[in-house]
């Protein structure tokens, strides 16, 4: 089995919570890419994390947890940067997240960092999320993307709030259909697919996507499971019933236990496969969702199997 490079931010996040009746924010290290890195790790793929990251304390206890998640580290750098900080609120089925930080630490990494030889081992090449918003990092991901000689898979995770306005949803909309053209999988999220083409129904997303050349596209739909558009037709598959507590990290959990699908068997051989494939992450998201936080949610197979015997 090869290794997967997972290139995007690493931060912490602020969870809206409360303590002895008052609202506090509770400390938990996070970033969408960071997450998908750990939830490989857990699921026992072998995964490399590539970004930047601070100089500070915050910084160094991210790389205490991913090394302890047995995430490795050998393509992050280190930044002259506090760590950001994402706060996260809960109004929806979905947290909502504000970042905070500048110049923002995950988002220093350049193309001249860019570790060539380790993206080009890789089985499998993950970027994605706020990072492309970013122009440094954006070609350090074109660069690596360009490079690899791996499955390359695609989230765009967008987080509304970084959008200024309609030129900068037009701008990352323009990177999504880029990346998204060349990609072996996309994964994104029904509330993505919503903020970059509006007008269009989710179905009408992933089969656009799928028309651009993207080879897989899986559409999480939430408590209503995802769609998968892999070959002439959209497949809805359900997600299982949970005791949901808090959703942060369940769409990283889908994108985490494809990919480590993806490095312990390959694409399937037939489109047909991708429905199973998908129902076993949607498992994984369900799991999480039982669980409060994000990164420190994600479960091992074992976990998944006892949670899910059927």
């Amino acid at each position: 089995m090869g290794y997967a490079v997972v290139l995007g931010e690493a931060l912490v996040d602020l969870l809206d919570a409360e303590h002895d009746g008052q609202p506090v924010y509770r400390q938990a290290v996070g970033g969408g890419p960071l997450n998908v890195a750990v939830a490989v790790a857990r699921l026992g793929g072998d995964v490399q994390f590539v970004g930047s990251l601070g100089d500070d304390t915050l910084a160094r206890r991210i790389r205490a947890f991913l090394a302890a998640a047995g995430v490795g580290l050998a393509g992050a750098v280190t930044v002259p940067a506090p760590t950001a900080l994402a706060v996260a609120t809960f109004a929806g089925p979905e947290p909502d997240f504000r970042f905070y930080g500048e110049p923002r630490s995950y988002a220093l990494l350049t193309a001249d960092d860019l570790d060539v030889a380790l993206v080009e081992g890789a089985q499998v090449l993950y970027c994605g999320s706020i990072v492309l918003l970013d122009p440094a990092v954006l070609a350090a991901a074109r660069r690596a993307w360009s490079i690899a000689g791996a499955l390359r898979v695609f989230d765009p995770n967008v987080r509304p709030s970084l959008l200024s306005g309609p030129a900068a949803r037009d701008g990352l909309r323009e990177v999504v259909t880029e990346f998204a053209a060349s990609a072996h999988l996309v994964k994104l999220s029904a509330a993505d697919a919503r903020e970059l083409w509006p007008q269009e129904p989710v179905e009408g997303v992933a089969a656009y996507l799928r028309e651009l050349g993207a080879g897989t596209v899986v559409v999480t739909l939430g408590a209503d499971g995802a769609l998968v558009a892999a070959g002439d037709d959209v497949v809805r598959v359900p997600a299982p019933k949970v005791d949901a507590v808090d959703a942060t990290g369940a769409g990283d959990s889908v994108m985490g236990a494809l990919i480590a699908d993806l490095l312990a068997a390959g694409e399937p051989v037939d489109p047909a496969g991708w429905p199973e494939r998908v129902a076993y992450a949607l498992r994984v998201a369900g799991l999480v969702c039982e669980s409060p936080g994000g990164a420190t949610a994600m479960p091992t197979r074992a976990a998944v199997a006892a949670r899910f015997p059927a």
